[in-house]
Formats: structure tokens, sequence, C-alpha cells
């Protein structure tokens, strides 16, 4: 095997170490058949670590993760640890030190997962989103005055640089052209209120959009976003937008689709290194039971080895999620799939043995 991958695995929290060991399972099933080969580096960041140390990350742990090929992410959030500690401490941390300044979400409907939106199917839900995501307001800039006084103020900026928007632009246009459906990129922003931040967004999507003849670009505002996702999701090809606004719209987008039990997404550095993950969160109470969904997670996985150049297996993956949500699921909500965690993982790297 010429090929070798060094994976560094984030369990985390809850059920994350469930639905990465079934993600693991599928990715040596493919590189089995697809002639390379997945080492991995487990790391025990999260809220255990955190409560038994009082360290959220080590010093080292940036120079350790960096070695790697990419990054395999559970899911971190504990019951016992106030929320923002290790949100801040490991999830920003990583995307903004590691500069993963993409936030690469699909939104799409497979055969068997039941679809809130009537009269829609798989051949309506199939658009992608790119997301900035180390500015905007989740750039940390602001503050308060006048702290726990009747007089408080908070002030949260949103920091937009030239080169930050440029190159989340520059990804989201290659990404449409290599993607090669419709070859239609949409700006999803608010430019009659965010005067500032998307005039910069709008002006430079443009100039950008003048090296891509063959790419249609067109603008919506965020608001017009979440009435045509639900409307006419069929219309959208590849979506860009800044932080918070795809963090918002990415949740709808994975609600279209059946839900957190099917959605992942990779954190990109194009020229560094990238992790991946299922979105749905830690889910404590469902810990060491088994129902848990995984398909997220050997989504996940799928992006990570389409991210690095192994186009095939990860199509296959996918192809075999789609046979076990078409044949296999009841339901992609945890006790309710009719199958357990560990049997969804197993059907799926056994359709990738056979398919």
């Amino acid at each position: 095997m010429s090929r070798t991958y060094n994976i560094g695995v984030i369990g985390g929290d809850g059920t994350g170490p469930e639905v990465i060991r079934e993600g693991i399972k599928v990715l040596e099933a493919a590189a089995a058949l697809g002639g390379f080969k997945v080492e991995f580096t487990h790391y025990d960041f999260g809220g255990g670590r955190y409560l038994r140390t009082g360290e959220v990350l080590p010093e080292s742990a940036l120079s350790d993760l960096r070695r790697h090929s990419a990054l395999f992410l559970g899911a971190i959030g504990h019951p016992d640890v106030k929320p923002g500690i290790l949100e801040k401490g490991i999830l920003l941390r990583l995307r903004f030190e590691l500069d993963m300044y993409v936030n690469l979400r699909p939104v799409k409907l497979y055969p068997g997962v039941d679809c809130p939106l009537k009269d829609k199917g798989p051949k309506d839900i199939d658009f992608v989103v790119v997301r900035e995501n180390t500015e905007g307001l989740y750039a940390g800039a602001g503050g308060f005055f006048k702290k726990g006084t009747p007089d408080e103020v908070a002030v949260q900026e949103s920091v937009n640089t030239r080169k930050g928007v440029e190159r989340c632009l520059r990804y989201a246009f290659d990404y449409c052209k290599r993607r090669n459906k419709d070859k239609k990129l949409t700006l999803c922003g608010k430019t009659n209120v965010l005067t500032y931040a998307f005039d910069l967004w709008e002006r430079v999507f443009y100039e950008v959009a003048r090296e891509y003849p063959d790419i249609k670009g067109d603008y919506a505002h965020v608001d017009a976003i979440t009435m045509w996702f639900v409307k006419n999701p069929e219309w959208f090809d590849v979506i860009v937008t800044d932080n918070m606004f795809g963090d918002i719209i990415t949740d709808l987008g994975a609600m279209i689709q059946g839900g957190m039990g099917i959605a992942a997404g990779g954190n990109i550095n194009p020229a560094g290194t990238s992790m991946f993950e299922p979105i749905g969160g830690s889910a404590p109470k469902y810990t060491g039971k088994n129902i848990i969904n995984p398909l997220a997670a050997i989504c996940a996985g799928a992006m990570m080895l389409s991210h690095l150049g192994e186009e095939t297996s990860a199509t296959l993956i996918e192809r075999a999620v789609m046979e076990v949500t078409g044949k296999h699921i009841k339901s992609l909500a945890a006790g309710n799939m009719g199958i357990s965690t560990t049997e969804a993982g197993d059907l799926v790297a056994n359709y990738v043995a056979n398919l």
C-alpha cells in the first residue's frame, strides 16, 4: 500500500466515541478495498479530561494535531462542564489556530429518510453550504462595559477581512466547479442592513466571479434563503456565506435532509490539517446504550476521504449509506432506528466491501 493517511481521532464526549468507532470501522473497510492505509492516533480531549485535570487542550496539542493528514471528531459537550468552555477551548481554538477557514456542509436527502417538507424527495434536496469559519461574529471581538449594572453594555463585533472573505469565496467557486452539478453559486447575506460587512462580501464575490465564467453567481438575503430552503430547496447548488449566517442556515439544512443523525461537516484548511465531524451533539443520555445513530459520523469519514483525494472510496461509502437508509433504517432518531449502533456500522462496512 503506497498511500498511508495518519488520522488524529478525538472521540470527545457522550456518544462521540461510539459513533467514531463505527466511522473507523467503515474507513478501514474502504481502505482495504481502495488500496490505501489509515492509521489512527486517539486523543482524550473533551469534558472528561477537563473534569479530571482542569485542562482543555494541553500545550502540545496543536503541534501534535498539525502532523496528521486529517482529524476525525466525535462530539464535544459535557453536562457537567459550563457551556462555552469546551466549545471555545477545543472547537473554536482548533478552527482558528489550525486555520480551518471553511466549514463545509453538504445537505443531501438520502433514500428512505423522512423529509419534513411536503412532496420533496432526494432529487430536490442536494446542495452544499460553504461557511466562512474563522471570522465574523465568532472572532471574539468586543466586550462589556459596566457589566452587571443597570447601565451594562455588551458589544460583539463582526470581523470581516478582505483576505478572509476572498479565500472563502475562492474555495466556494472552486468547489462549485468541481461539484459540476448546476454550476450555480449563491451568496447569502444581508446587504440591505449589514451594509459594511456584506458590501465587502458582495463586491469581492462579483470580482472573483469574473474569473469563473462557467459558474452562475447570484445573491439572496439570508431571510429569503431560509424561506426558499423550505419552499424550493431544489433551487440551490452551492451557497457561500459568513460565519453566523452559515451556522444558522446549515442547521435548517440538516433538518430538511432528515435531521442531525445524517448531517456531516468538515472544517477545512486546504493547505493544512482539516477536521471532519458529525453535526449532532454528544447526546449524553444515550451514552453506552448502543442506540445512537452513527451514519453522520460515517458520512463525515467519507467527506474526509474525499478531501484526501480518495474520491472513489468516498463515493462508495456514500452509496453504502444510501443502501442502509433505503433498506434497513426505520428512523434516524436514537433508539428508533430498528437496529443498534454497531449493527448500523456493520451494515455500511459490509456494503462497502460488497457493492
